[in-house]
């Protein structure tokens, strides 16, 4: 009522006019003191407040005073007004917002400044506004139009050649017609409705979407496994470098050790000799002083002149005491610990010659590690590609059981007739005659096995494996931590954790052996004037491997071949 009133009377409401000087807000339960100015009654009663020591109670604007503390009562007119003033804002708000912007879509009815329009009409070829758009809703007949989410080309579905709606879409030439079309140039054609063409590539979208959503999700999958990946890569890095600084520090240690060992041998040696050779050069002292004192007494009765004198005192010489024994005294060069100084020098050489090879072999066992993003390798076809790959292996005698004997630079394992005098060590196997090398393998590395005899097992395994006893957790091939080729003269056969898998290939006296670690692949070669797969093995290994052989009845020898 008061909104029509003002309306009428062209009474425009302006927020500046109704706002309160203290918080320069709109007014809040406003109230209008004596002087006329008003304000919200929070405000002006905290000014008050704040005045009350000075007994003055003033207006914040125009500065007059008030003897006593005036009344305050809320003013409903003033109320009124702020309330419908808020509503048009909020309404002019609103109403700005309605209208279309360069990015959107205006209804095709508006004059002047036009709306946004709420849908487009796919039968009107029309986009409307709110308002124009409710006889869609109310009249029977516009109610079975086709409406749709507005958008700006809605022109291109009239044909331009017939001025008809294009309703239907020729499959022949990919494209949208019109009727008239479909009995003109496109006569003869494969036409369906465009609502069934689209249904059908909606279709196919939706198929398409859902592979799309599905690679998402592989996607999404294999970055957290490279998330996870890096992180396993990062504890595995650090959790290596803190063993290796020390394993370093250890080897570290143990040369100062011997280094000390070998300071205080050689002290203690350099005493008991001197100690010797003062000893002797005392008693060699003490024989020259008592062989002067008998020179002296000689001297002096070979000069006597009293013949009487000389016979009386000559029965009376003391006789000469035997000889020190002084054989053990030989002229030689003075070289004495110069022979220590070479062996430490020559065990300086060899643990020179055993860093190197270890280093180089430990350096391509680093930068031969596989990440998930690494490319997999092909295995090599040819025996030449094989021996890039080729490791000098040999046997560990800690690991040999009694029955074998190692020769030919521990490369070579003989079964004997007897026990062998090995003394006893935690790495030994106690019962069956088996060996373990003492390279541990990752990488890839390929080795080569002569063997003379019925047969033997090549093989591989974990370091933890079982040595004690004549149990399958012992036997290479028996258990899970080792895998074995068994060769006959007649026949192969590969086994892995106490199962066997019969085995077909050329007999041959020599076997190759191929490793991937990373890869997880372990094969098996027949190796004559060509290389045939025996049998190869795809797993995933969480240990270092080692090579090994197991020697029984029938088998002679078998060794690591030197490979070129």
């Amino acid at each position: 009522m008061l909104r029509a009133k003002m309306a009428q009377k062209g009474v425009q409401l302006h927020s500046d006019n109704f706002s309160c000087s203290v918080c320069l807000d709109l007014l809040k339960d406003p109230v209008t003191i004596p002087c006329g100015h008003s304000y919200c009654m929070n405000c002006i009663k905290t000014h008050w407040d704040e005045e009350e020591e000075k007994r003055i109670h003033s207006c914040p604007q125009c500065r007059q005073t008030f003897t006593q503390r005036p009344v305050l009562m809320k003013s409903t007119m003033l109320a009124d007004l702020v309330e419908e003033l808020k509503k048009t804002e909020i309404q002019a708000a609103l109403t700005c917002h309605r209208y279309a912007g360069p990015e959107d879509v205006a209804c095709d009815l508006c004059t002047g400044r036009k709306l946004k329009a709420m849908k487009s009409c796919l039968v009107c070829l029309i986009s409307y506004c709110e308002q124009h758009l409710q006889p869609h809703y109310d009249v029977a007949l516009l109610k079975k139009h086709k409406l749709t989410d507005p958008f700006k080309r809605l022109q291109e579905n009239i044909c331009s050649h017939h001025s008809e709606v294009m309703k239907i879409f020729c499959r022949t030439d990919q494209q949208s017609i019109c009727y008239v079309c479909s009995l003109d140039e496109h006569k003869g054609h494969e036409i369906v409705s465009a609502a069934a063409e689209r249904a059908e590539m909606q279709s196919e979208l939706e198929v398409s979407r859902l592979k799309i959503q599905q690679r998402i999700q592989d996607r999404e999958k294999e970055v957290n496994v490279l998330q996870l990946e890096v992180k396993a890569i990062g504890f595995s890095a650090d959790k290596a470098v803190e063993e290796s600084g020390k394993i370093f520090s250890e080897l570290i240690h143990l040369i100062q050790k011997r280094s000390s060992d070998v300071k205080q041998q050689i002290r203690s040696q350099q005493e008991t000799e001197v100690s010797r050779v003062i000893e002797l050069q005392e008693k060699l002292e003490q024989e020259i002083a008592e062989l002067k004192r008998k020179d002296a007494e000689l001297k002096q009765l070979i000069h006597t002149e009293d013949h009487n004198l000389f016979l009386h005192n000559h029965p009376l010489l003391s006789p000469l005491r035997g000889p020190t024994d002084s054989s053990s005294i030989n002229i030689r060069p003075l070289r004495y610990f110069e022979d220590v100084r070479a062996a430490v020098l020559e065990t300086r050489d060899k643990l020179q010659d055993i860093l190197s090879e270890t280093w180089s072999n430990l350096s391509l066992i680093v930068t031969q590690v596989d990440v998930l993003l690494s490319v997999p390798k092909p295995e090599p076809r040819t025996r030449a590609v094989f021996l890039n790959y080729s490791r000098g292996i040999t046997l560990d005698p800690n690991t040999t059981n009694k029955w074998l004997l190692l020769s030919e630079g521990n490369r070579k394992a003989t079964l004997m007739q007897q026990q062998r005098p090995y003394s006893n060590h935690p790495d030994r196997f106690t019962a069956w005659a088996q060996v373990l090398s003492k390279e541990n393998l990752t990488g890839r590395c390929y080795w080569e096995v002569e063997w003379i005899g019925t047969g033997f097992h090549v093989a591989v395994a974990y370091k933890n494996i079982n040595r004690v006893g004549w149990g399958d957790e012992c036997k290479f091939g028996h258990n899970d931590k080792s895998w074995a080729l068994n060769c006959h003269k007649k026949r192969y056969e590969y086994w892995y954790n106490n199962s066997h898998t019969p085995v077909s290939g050329p007999q041959s006296s020599r076997i190759g052996v191929y490793l991937d670690y990373s890869a997880g692949i372990l094969s098996f070669y027949s190796v004559a004037e060509t290389m045939t797969l025996l049998h190869r093995v795809h797993t995933t290994f969480t240990q270092p491997l080692y090579a090994g052989f197991w020697l029984y009845s029938g088998v002679k020898t078998t060794r690591f071949c030197k490979l070129k």
